[in-house]
């Protein structure tokens, strides 16, 4: 990523611009998950997903030796029912040219990553697309490591490449931008609510609120 767009308002994520791949949330990388809570990363992803297809950004599955290392978790797969993700034998994704093809073929030139393990699933395509001249965004709360070390030095090492990281959330309030960008408040909102943890409590509870208010006059 160069200089120029790691700050200013060109450095924050728009739908436009955005091309989601999600990389082998499969059970197999999960068994040796240790960096997160395995239900936290979940429940993360399954937001990712949801704010892509609620925005409207092209999102690319793909899974690794899927026979021996499982499907895709189904919270992923339910969301692209028309979607068979892209089964590899490379371990490091932007090796395989279906993937690389099918993000070109977007137009988009943010990519935003995220999967399992960070240390090499997620930072093998990563280091290697910015190389290559995409703006590389790295969802580190959707992602996660054998050891919170090997997933803290991955993350070190891909910024160390110019790759932004950032958590799901983040990406969420970035595409939605602006709270009259009415046309997507409400699929934010819910998705908020749904995997925001606290916030989609406290969302809950002001809901509440509301509803309960009494109109004035």
């Amino acid at each position: 990523m160069s200089t120029q767009h790691k700050a200013g308002l060109d450095a924050l994520l728009t739908p436009e611009e955005s091309v989601l791949v999600l990389i082998d949330h499969q059970p197999f990388q999960f068994a040796n998950l240790n960096s997160h809570e395995p239900t936290m990363v979940v429940n993360n992803v399954t937001g990712l997903a949801k704010a892509a297809r609620a925005f409207g950004v092209p999102t690319i599955l793909t899974t690794v030796l899927e026979e021996r290392g499982g499907h895709l978790i189904q919270q992923i797969q339910d969301l692209f029912p028309e979607q068979r993700p892209i089964d590899r034998t490379f371990i490091n994704t932007w090796q395989d040219h279906r993937v690389v093809d099918a993000v070109r073929a977007t137009g988009r030139t943010k990519l935003v990553l995220a999967g399992l393990w960070t240390e090499i699933c997620l930072a093998m395509p990563a280091l290697q697309a910015a190389g290559e001249g995409f703006d590389v965004y790295a969802v580190t709360d959707a992602s996660g490591g054998v050891s919170a070390e090997a997933h803290d030095m991955a993350v070190r090492r891909m910024v160390q490449a110019g790759v932004v990281p950032l958590t799901w959330m983040a990406v969420l309030g970035e595409w939605q931008r602006d709270w009259a960008r009415e046309e997507t408040v409400a699929a934010a909102a819910a998705i908020q609510a749904q995997h925001g943890g606290a916030s989609g409590v406290a969302f809950a509870w002001e809901t509440q609120l509301l509803a309960g208010r009494a109109p004035l006059g």
